[in-house]
């Protein structure tokens, strides 16, 4: 078959080893259960009117 090219053939059941875990990747291999924290220097207000910055650029 040339590309691009469709062949029902193809779409058969395909055998797949998956019994080799070796090669996996645990879901669990990098969980975290620490504690994440900011710190901002900025205070509320100026997070706020750096904001209002933003939307008013967007607006344009």
């Amino acid at each position: 078959m040339g590309f691009g090219s469709y062949d029902e053939s193809e779409q058969q059941t395909q055998e797949v080893d998956v019994s080799d875990d070796e090669d996996g990747v645990s879901v669990h291999q990098s969980d975290h259960d620490g504690e994440v924290t900011f710190e901002v220097d900025a205070s509320t207000d100026d997070l706020i009117d750096k904001l209002q910055d933003i939307q008013d650029e967007d607006a344009s």
